[in-house]
């Protein structure tokens, strides 16, 4: 076991041992041994495909995924839910393998929202207020499957529904109902928030918020965790083909040289391999230890210059591409580097944001790079607080936490100390919630700025402020304090960069297909060099496990589809006259 609890077991090897498999040239090499890449690998060895190798940065497998023990309960640090159950892959899974006892009962849910004074909302109120701001969601989710056009000046989600609420409060007569209402409005915002992985609803793009699939069934949590999903799709793995604590510094990829004429176009050194001087000019972005759990501070390695040795394993790997008939070779932190036809990369993109640029030799095209950048991926952290007795009302499930509005100062030049004065002293204030996990577990949710804020703190004093808040809303001194208080960081960790993938203002489901276009070493290869897969990579599913596990299985399926030109048989339903209509020519 690893210190996070999940199952190391023999996939524990490290690049040492791994020197017979380096003086060769593998098939396929997968970047990542989250989700995206065991299912490409699975995919592969059930194809009969084993010339492949996992290089993962973490000392265990799982990427986002992981559990761990606390008190009596599996506790999920990433990944918690299986979300839906017609199509979804990841509850086929969960079935095939006797990880769902029972079809998914649901635990009697009480929620109770109570205002900073300690006062609780009637229940009709909220159950009212609830309604609306889900009619109201999916009004905006409409845009994208209708393709009308939103009011001018609505861009985003959040302006879309606090114009909705201000037209739904205009006809609320007293002002203190109408403020009521507005704090539930504003406390399912901040919630929205840890659902869809940012920082504010006015992130995120109204045209592009339907074009998230989502599957029916509810969300289904696996009794023993969910990484209990994750020994079905290692045991179908060789244990030699996963290398553990391996981060990968350099993916060098062939491209078919641009001739220069006359010694000039010296903007043409981005488009081809030959070049030495493109091979060594950025070995210096280090990847950061990788024996940290998601609980822990990673040591920061930033971008320092490149030692003398790190130096020399760059050089290395690109003497090795030239003259080497594979069309990749993947340089690691620890010196090993690997040769293959082909990678699939599956980093995620909180990863691609920070290390893209430096990451591919040569460099990613100009549209992919643009494509990172205009995706979200935002930071969504988790709260644990175990306690050594119950003391909340057995009936209550969930208390939500309808915090006066703090309004943040504008930007007056002084914007970055001022900005970091308004988080230290508000950041707790984005908790929208306190959930049940069982009588002695509660669990808040926090997202955006102010969960990247947390994740500088100590767990004591955020198990503090927990306390105090819980005392303020429940109008109860005696709340105990926590006997352990566990907090994710998902952001501060150098193998996730944040938590899931959104599509901020401006940016579209075409960025998510940009990302994941593969790249070919020249027109006339048959299969790609390099491919891209993980949750940011698919474009209904993005943010999920499934979408992960999908993209995965779609970069196998690619590679192992055969070289040789198939029949392609049409096949054509009577039923679907589209085919035919499609071609009458009409004058």
């Amino acid at each position: 076991m690893s210190e996070d609890g999940t199952a190391t077991t023999s996939t524990d090897q490290t690049a040492e041992t791994m020197s017979s498999k380096e003086k060769r040239k593998l098939k396929v090499i997968i970047v990542g041994a989250g989700m995206a890449g065991l299912s490409s690998a699975n995919h592969l060895a059930k194809n009969g495909c084993t010339d492949f190798l996992i290089l993962e940065g973490r000392n265990r497998v799982g990427g986002r995924i992981v559990s761990i023990d606390m008190g009596s309960q599996k506790i999920e640090l990433g990944a918690n839910w299986i979300h839906g159950v017609l199509g979804n892959p990841m509850f086929e899974l969960a079935m095939q393998h006797g990880l769902i006892s029972i079809i998914n009962i649901p635990k009697p849910h009480k929620v109770v929202a109570a205002t900073e004074d300690g006062k609780q909302v009637p229940f009709q109120i909220l159950q009212e207020i609830y309604e609306a701001y889900v009619c109201f969601l999916r009004r905006c989710e409409e845009y994208f499957l209708c393709q009308y056009l939103p009011p001018p000046d609505i861009h985003s989600v959040g302006e879309h529904i606090n114009l909705e609420v201000e037209l739904y409060l205009d006809g609320v007569d007293c002002a203190k109902e109408k403020h009521l209402r507005k704090l539930i409005f504003d406390c399912l915002l901040k919630r929205e928030t840890c659902i869809t992985g940012c920082h504010s609803m006015d992130e995120i793009d109204l045209l592009e918020l339907g074009s998230y699939t989502e599957l029916q069934g509810g969300n289904i949590v696996l009794p023993s965790g969910y990484s209990s999903i994750l020994k079905p799709l290692c045991d179908n793995l060789p244990n030699e083909n996963i290398v553990l604590s391996c981060p990968v510094r350099r993916i060098h990829w062939k491209r078919k040289a641009t001739r220069r004429a006359g010694g000039a176009a010296t903007a043409a050194a981005a488009d081809t391999i030959l070049e030495e001087d493109e091979e060594e000019q950025d070995d210096g972005n280090e990847s950061d230890d990788s024996d940290r759990t998601v609980t822990e501070v990673p040591v920061g390695a930033g971008g320092a210059e490149p030692t003398q040795e790190e130096r020399r394993v760059g050089e290395e790997a690109a003497r090795r591409i030239k003259s080497s008939t594979a069309n990749v070779v993947v340089e690691c932190e620890n010196g090993a580097i690997y040769e293959a036809d082909h990678v699939i990369c599956t980093l995620p993109l909180g990863v691609l944001k920070e290390q893209a640029e430096t990451l591919f030799v040569p460099a990613l095209p100009q549209y992919k790079v643009e494509s990172i950048d205009s995706l979200l991926f935002g930071t969504v952290d988790k709260i644990f607080l175990e306690y050594d007795r119950p003391f909340l009302n057995a009936t209550i499930s969930e208390i939500m936490l309808l915090w006066e509005q703090q309004q943040q100062q504008e930007d007056d030049g002084e914007g970055q100390e001022r900005d970091g004065q308004w988080l230290k002293d508000n950041w707790y204030k984005k908790i929208c919630s306190f959930s049940k996990v069982s009588d002695t577990l509660l669990l808040g949710w926090i997202s955006g700025r102010e969960a990247e804020y947390m994740e500088t703190l100590s767990h004591e004093i955020v198990a503090e402020r927990c306390t105090d808040i819980l005392r303020q809303f429940l109008k109860d001194p005696f709340v105990p304090k926590p006997k352990r208080c566990v907090c994710t960081s998902w952001r501060k960790q150098p193998f996730s960069r944040g938590s899931y993938t959104a599509i901020a203002v401006g940016a579209s489901q075409d960025d998510i297909d940009n990302i994941a276009q593969p790249l070919y070493s020249s027109p006339h290869q048959s299969k790609p060099s390099v491919m891209f897969a993980g949750e940011h990579t698919h474009a209904n599913f993005y943010s999920t496990v499934h979408g992960a596990y999908l993209s995965g299985r779609t970069a196998a399926q690619i590679l192992l589809t055969p070289d040789s030109p198939q029949e392609i048989v049409m096949e054509s339903d009577s039923s679907d006259l589209s085919s035919w209509i499609q071609g009458i020519a009409l004058d």
